[in-house]
């Protein structure tokens, strides 16, 4: 049979000599496939058990080399406060499009419910903001307001987790972990990562937050606020500092030799470096938690001397971000809500009256967070400092049938991102014209993971552990970083 010219069968000569299909072009496939593997083979960090918060290099350059994340318990209204939607002011009392069978977490719903506070232009950028958080509203053009942001559940335990650990589920490090494990600290006298609770208490899934999970002990935040201080830290009444001393000693050398015989013991190396920080800490914490020398314009500014605690605590709290931020600390929690006081009493759990519940969080929030970041940048550290202010899901731009609150949202909420390496004074994505769902380059939780560890100079993909016969990641599997959404 003859062959078409422009299709000729292969012969063996020609199999074995033809570039594309021959023994170079197959040795040539190998090489690239295996040129690929080592370009996406794990990075596990070279820790030093007897020093594992040594300071580590990154992957590649950083554009920020600290982290602070606001992490807002509750689930703040994305339709409230920053996702603007004419369309959902104009259907006001009309049925959700395509809704008229949703049943959302708590179960049926009513009708759209136009925001209950009023949008206004914010800034050079004319960004549209509620009036509910007017002093984060007037720092506007510093954000990068991403609205596009999605998650995996409806429920607040499942919700924090992910977005703290990247996992709906119990048991994974906190995203602080990752960044102290991969980067250690240049603070030697403070924590590599600091989780600063709400003064009302808790959020619902606690130390998840900043748990270390499978990651060693040592890489775990240290909860703290500057009206909570450490636990068990100061010396007991009528103990020395020159007893005390020789006895933490004597105590480090008999672990240092245990250590050395046992070899790669996490949990000993953690105690041993545990114990050395808290003698550091036993004087620095109590340093950079005691605001006295703190200019009383300047506390003013916070809110610092307000008469409610919740409001002064807060804004202590955020004072506190600061000073630790200025001394080097790597990462920095700090969390805004907690779950213990009931729903929506002590945090943005908004379902029964989102009117009179959310002014009260409002009040707590919205100015100490505005300082903070003004603060930031006034001192230069926004320079190296990346910002990120999130909740663990949104909520619906309908109120709940029977109510005047909203439910659960995962399917469209608002991050903001400011500082270092941030396009400031811009949007991303978009949700739909009622802000129910993302529509327009939608984004998750392992795309906003995988953002904060680029500005650190980590590569997501690369930044392992390898637990139970699988490189773990922060990212788990997915995340692509949000590239528009930077400078």
């Amino acid at each position: 049979m003859s062959q078409p010219e422009n299709h000729p069968l292969l012969n063996r000569r020609d199999f074995l000599t033809d570039p594309a299909w021959g023994l170079g072009g197959i040795a040539l496939a190998t090489i690239l496939a295996q040129e690929a593997q080592a370009t996406a083979a794990p990075i596990r960090p070279v820790v030093d058990p007897r020093d594992p918060l040594a300071p580590r290099l990154p992957h590649f350059r950083a554009r920020a080399n600290k982290a602070l994340v606001i992490f807002c318990s509750g689930a703040l209204s994305q339709v409230d406060t920053f996702d603007y939607k004419p369309e959902l002011v104009k259907r006001h009392g009309q049925p959700l499009p395509g809704g008229d069978k949703l049943v959302t977490f708590q179960g049926a719903q009513g009708n759209l419910h136009q925001p209950v506070w009023t949008f206004r232009p914010r800034g050079q950028s004319g960004k549209m903001v509620s009036d509910l958080l007017p002093n984060l509203g007037m720092l506007a053009d510093e954000f990068c307001f991403v609205h596009s942001m999605t998650a995996k559940s409806n429920t607040h335990g499942p919700g924090e987790n992910q977005m703290s650990t990247g996992f709906t589920l119990d048991g994974f490090p906190g995203m602080g972990t990752w960044v102290s494990y991969a980067l250690g600290t240049e603070n030697r006298d403070l924590p590599a990562f600091v989780a600063i609770p709400d003064p009302r208490g808790l959020p619902q899934v606690g130390p998840n937050h900043w748990n270390s999970a499978f990651l060693p002990a040592v890489f775990q935040g240290v909860p703290f606020g500057a009206n909570r201080p450490i636990p068990n830290l100061a010396r007991p009444a009528g103990l020395s500092e020159l007893t005390d001393t020789a006895s933490r000693d004597y105590a480090t050398l008999l672990m240092r030799r245990h250590l050395e015989r046992r070899g790669q013991d996490t949990d000993l190396a953690a105690r041993l470096a545990s114990y050395e920080m808290a003698a550091r800490l036993q004087s620095r914490a109590a340093q950079v938690a005691d605001l006295a020398d703190e200019p009383g314009w300047l506390l003013e500014a916070y809110g610092a001397n307000q008469a409610d605690p919740n409001r002064s605590g807060f804004a202590k709290n955020c004072i506190l971000a600061r000073r630790l931020l200025e001394k080097g600390v790597r990462f920095v929690q700090l969390f805004n809500g907690s779950y213990a006081m009931g729903e929506g009493v002590g945090n943005w759990d908004g379902h029964k009256v989102i009117a009179q519940q959310y002014p009260t969080h409002a009040a707590i929030l919205d100015r100490p967070a505005a300082m903070l970041i003004r603060d930031l940048k006034n001192r230069g550290l926004l320079e190296d400092t990346v910002v990120a202010l999130v909740t663990e899901f949104g909520r619906m731009p309908t109120f709940q049938a029977g109510a005047s609150g909203r439910d659960h949202n995962p399917k469209g909420f608002t991050v903001l991102l400011a500082g270092a390496g941030i396009r400031a004074g811009s949007s991303y994505g978009a949700t739909d014209d009622f802000g129910h769902q993302a529509v327009e380059k939608v984004a998750s939780v392992p795309d906003l993971h995988a953002t904060l560890l680029h500005l650190l100079g980590l590569d997501h993909e690369r930044l392992t552990w390898y637990h139970n016969g699988v490189e773990r990641r922060l990212t788990d599997v997915h995340g692509h970083v949000l590239k528009e959404a930077l400078a």
